[in-house]
């Protein structure tokens, strides 16, 4: 989702979550930040536990309000989905915590069996004490996203499956054609001191080759995206490649689609690099979600690929995309936090 389209009211905002995150949220907490009219960042935590203490609920409410204050916001959206109790306590503290950070509320909702409930609105006229009755199917934001291809699924569970390895057939297949890569790039990038630079060219070709057919409904074929990710194993290609996300701004919705599937179908021991990749990509282009579910992919394959400890650190401490645009990746480690964007 871009900041094109305007949210008007109440249902606009919910057609609007399921897309910001990608999948629909349960028993969650969300909150939308603005800044002026653009949407620049959501985070989504679960539901504190009946039983958890109200300290413990404040500093979810504290981690929530740093993250969207960390990204510019200076207005919010805040949405609790699930039962009055759990989801009122949530959204109050998390309120309270955005105040204190200067981000204004604008709306708070409660959504529950396909009805909403307005925490900042006390009239029964357009707020029935029951429950507002809600279908975002004839929105603005649903015609948009369905136009531009967006899927949303049914839980973050299946988010996570967005970045799995390939199985069976698949796997079998890509593994051929890592082979029959790996023994023509042999052939073509002979050893000695012009080879770092052959290799990042051959793999820019093959990026170049990539977006393009993503902003045309294509992709790479499995020797194609076998040949990517032999050549960006090393740091000087996977960083060229760095440079060019940096440079495209935002405007990244075919380098999210390709590394998305880049990451999906590489034979798991290649797949570091376009996880940490996406990651990047991904956190830049305000998608928290996938951000997280790439770098903790990228961590299962190796634990210590610095990029995506780089950019689960900037997660974790919220800062703004623009920060890494000087940085080189760094050994870093992600530190446990209460919250994640996702």
């Amino acid at each position: 989702m871009n900041g094109s389209v305007t949210l008007r009211t109440p249902t606009d905002v919910l057609a609007a979550v399921p897309y910001l995150l990608g999948f629909h949220p349960t028993d969650s907490v969300v909150v939308v930040g603005l800044y002026g009219r653009q949407v620049v960042f959501n985070v989504r935590a679960d539901l504190p536990a009946p039983g958890v203490p109200p300290d413990e609920v404040a500093l979810l409410a504290d981690d929530m309000a740093r993250v969207l204050a960390g990204h510019r916001a200076d207005r919010a959206l805040v949405v609790g989905y699930g039962s009055p109790a759990q989801v009122t306590r949530s959204v109050f503290a998390v309120r309270d915590a955005l105040t204190r950070d200067r981000v204004a509320v604008i709306e708070m909702l409660r959504v529950s069996d396909d009805r909403y409930w307005s925490y900042m609105c006390a009239s029964p006229d357009c707020c029935a004490p029951d429950g507002t009755p809600f279908d975002t199917s004839g929105t603005e934001i649903a015609a948009a996203a369905t136009f531009a291809g967006r899927v949303v699924l049914p839980d973050r569970t299946s988010l996570t499956g967005v970045v799995a390895p390939p199985d069976e057939l698949a796997l079998v297949a890509i593994e051929r054609a890592t082979t029959q890569a790996a023994a023509e790039l042999a052939r073509e990038l002979a050893d000695g001191p012009a080879a770092g630079a052959a290799r990042q060219r051959a793999a820019m070709r093959v990026y170049r080759t990539g977006l393009e057919r993503h902003r045309h409904g294509s992709r790479l074929d499995d020797e194609e995206l076998a040949r990517l990710t032999l050549l960006i194993r090393t740091v000087d290609a996977r960083d060229a490649v760095w440079e060019r996300i940096l440079a495209a701004g935002t405007n990244l919705d075919a380098h999210v689609d390709l590394w998305r599937d880049v990451v999906r179908r590489a034979r798991p021991d290649l797949a570091v690099a376009p996880a940490a990749l996406l990651a990047f990509t991904a956190w830049r282009s305000g998608d928290g979600s996938l951000a997280w579910c790439a770098v903790q992919r990228a961590l299962t394959e190796d634990p210590g690929y610095s990029l995506a400890h780089l950019v689960g650190e900037a997660l974790v401490r919220a800062l703004p995309p623009t920060a890494l645009d000087r940085l080189s990746p760094r050994p870093r480690r992600v530190r446990r936090r209460r919250v994640r964007t996702g």
